[in-house]
């Protein structure tokens, strides 16, 4: 899929399993992208799962080897927010997935953009997840998220971790904070990313699919 929004333009990459149950919008974190396995195996568990995905790229094909050097991008949490509540304003116009309840997975940075267009956009987002989430990043906008909320973060990323609880103790919505054991930021110790997936999928099932 293509997302014109103002002179940029957002490249990616959705798949809807017939009879879909709900869309998943990943929204990676600093440095990652549409083409990330870990993102992508996500995506295909929760495919099986009869939901919808979309992987996208928050920043251009110009502008992406630019913050790899700099970061000037990642941390841009406004201009990412914004650029995400501008492709859910398509996806809700877009009638081969418009019927479906929008949840987003945000990632690190990308969490907080996820947090701000769940904000922006009340009666669009349905659920939110997050997974090790720099959700301290969007301080101004958490008592205004009103779409169900859920904080998954290592035992081990114990920055992090006080981050999300303080974080969450901010929000008015449904909201909960879950701790997966033995795993650090980045979810790579073996079987912490499926304990993710289950935890994620468990919330995105409830909340986008009744």
């Amino acid at each position: 899929m293509r997302f014109p929004l103002g002179k940029v333009r957002l490249h990616g990459d959705l798949i809807a399993p017939e009879d879909a149950q709900g869309l998943v919008v990943f929204v990676h974190g600093s440095g990652s992208s549409r083409h990330s396995p870990r993102n992508r195996s996500v995506a295909r568990f929760f495919n099986g799962l009869g939901m919808a995905t979309l992987l996208f790229d928050l920043l251009t094909e110009e502008e992406q080897p630019i913050d790899e050097v700099t970061r000037q991008f990642r941390f841009d949490i406004p201009l990412l927010g914004e650029r995400l509540s501008g492709v859910v304003d398509q996806l809700r116009a877009n009638a081969d997935v418009r019927a479906l309840k929008v949840g987003l997975f945000g990632a690190s940075t990308g969490a907080a953009a996820a947090l701000i267009a769940a904000a922006a956009r009340p009666t669009d987002i349905a659920a939110v997840v997050s997974r090790g989430g720099r959700v301290d990043l969007a301080a101004d906008v958490l008592d205004k998220v009103r779409a169900p909320s859920l904080f998954i973060v290592g035992e081990l990323d114990s920055e992090v971790l006080a981050l999300n609880r303080q974080a969450a103790e901010r929000l008015q919505c449904p909201h909960d904070l879950a701790v997966v054991a033995g795993a650090t930021h980045l979810f790579e110790e073996p079987g912490t990313l499926e304990e993710v997936e289950r935890l994620a999928g468990q919330w995105f099932l409830r909340h986008l699919a009744g």
